[in-house]
């Protein structure tokens, strides 16, 4: 983890309280106008919120955001290394956070008068919640086409989901500090926004902490997107190490973007490319073509309604051939991820310690990410690991017993 390098503000950011029930965490790397409106919303809460803190971690920037959060009586952080990403700002942040809750935002999230509230009101409901997430609500700020049915997406996905999640999001998703420094944060090998959040979430989980998608929680999203923008981040940045998350962690769910009508449609995407090409060499293949894209339409009926209501039957229309491009780089990543997850268990010399992890079988000692590692009361490699421990964390020992300083029934990492 980066280091600490400024600590700046008062304790508690917005002042409605002795102490800050809530601390809400933004990562920042030159926001712009976008973080601007962020910390806008946030001093817009609710004056009946609980208290609560602002903490913002500098990833680096040069636009001046910490100064903008400084405006507005936000404690100011700094990774200590530029674009160390978020993963490592966030747990930074909550290192220092003073709250009972860690709500994670977005820098280009605004939230509503009553998200803080609405996240301590829901913990205090159900005293067993591990963490929470919302979800991007109906009106994107961007005007841009792709920026609306990007957002949209998102939306319809979220609130036509179940609320027993076994993932999280971290864009507005809230955790116990205490549980979220048992479980050692964010995974920090991620150096660029990607499934970090994910990964946590399936440790949640794994863990037996409940995970609840909040449809009442939603927030508004600033971020414009680009074609690029969009290929990079259903491949490089989320597609590909999501389905190596999932081989490592032999975790299948038909949860979010995972659904059964999901893979079909990857596969119906796929087949109707086999088919166009085909229909060149045999025109009978044109009804297979016909039928396939029917299939399609039938699979994902309930978002393209969804899309004419909310823009009209042109935007839909228009939206089917973008989503049917997203299925196609579902169905890449998975190719390119199996490919990475079994490359890494061939090459070991080469990747290390994540190969071992990846070879080792789920729920065992050796298959711990270095920050499940970290969580563990031993953190130096080669210290004994009581079984009492592992058991804490829902672990199992695959290493055989160990003696150490007369003590068996422990596992050396």
């Amino acid at each position: 983890m980066g280091a600490t390098t400024e600590v700046t503000g008062p304790p508690t950011g917005p002042p409605n309280g002795p102490g800050p029930e809530v601390s809400v965490i933004i990562p920042v790397c030159n926001g712009g106008s976008g973080f601007a409106r962020c910390l806008e919303a946030l001093r817009a809460t609710a004056a009946s919120a609980p208290p609560w803190e602002l903490i913002v971690v500098d990833d680096g920037s040069t636009d001046g955001s910490p100064d903008r959060a400084r405006a507005v009586g936000a404690r100011i952080v700094t990774t200590g290394q530029p674009r160390s990403g978020p993963a490592v700002a966030r747990n930074i942040a909550a290192a220092a956070a003073r709250g009972r809750i860690l709500l994670f935002i977005d820098a280009d999230v605004v939230v509503t008068p009553e998200t803080v509230g609405q996240v301590a009101d829901t913990f205090r409901r159900e005293p067993s919640l591990g963490a929470l997430f919302g979800s991007y609500d109906r009106r994107p700020a961007d005007p841009g086409f792709l920026s609306q049915y990007r957002n949209l997406l998102h939306h319809y996905v979220h609130q036509t989901s179940r609320a027993e999640a076994t993932t999280f999001w971290a864009g507005c998703g809230a955790v116990r500090r205490e549980l979220f420094a048992r479980l050692g944060g964010f995974e920090e090998n991620y150096g660029r926004p990607s499934i970090e959040d994910i990964e946590f979430g399936y440790r949640l989980t794994r863990a037996g902490y409940p995970v609840r998608l909040c449809h009442d929680i939603q927030v508004t999203h600033l971020k414009r997107w680009t074609p690029g923008l969009l290929l990079r981040t259903d491949l490089r940045d989320r597609g590909i190490p999501w389905v190596q998350l999932i081989l490592r962690n032999r975790v299948f769910t038909a949860d979010l973007n995972l659904q059964t009508r999901n893979r079909l449609s990857v596969v119906c995407t796929y087949l109707l490319g086999i088919a166009l090409l085909g229909v060149v060499a045999e025109p009978l293949l044109l009804s297979v073509v016909l039928l396939l894209a029917a299939a399609l339409i039938v699979l994902n009926a309930g978002l393209y309604a969804f899309f004419a209501r909310e823009r009209g039957l042109a935007f839909a229309a228009a939206a089917i051939p973008w989503h049917w491009l997203y299925y196609t780089c579902n169905g890449l990543s998975t190719i390119l991820g199996v490919v990475a997850h079994l490359r890494s268990l061939s090459a070991p010399a080469v990747a290390g310690r994540g190969a071992e992890r990846d070879a080792a079988p789920a729920g065992t000692v050796a298959a711990l990410s270095p920050c499940e590692r970290r969580a563990l009361p031993s953190r130096i490699h080669g210290t004994p690991i009581s079984a009492t421990a592992v058991a804490e964390h829902g672990l199992v020992v695959a290493t055989g017993t160990a003696e150490s300083g007369g003590r068996t029934g422990e596992a050396l990492l």
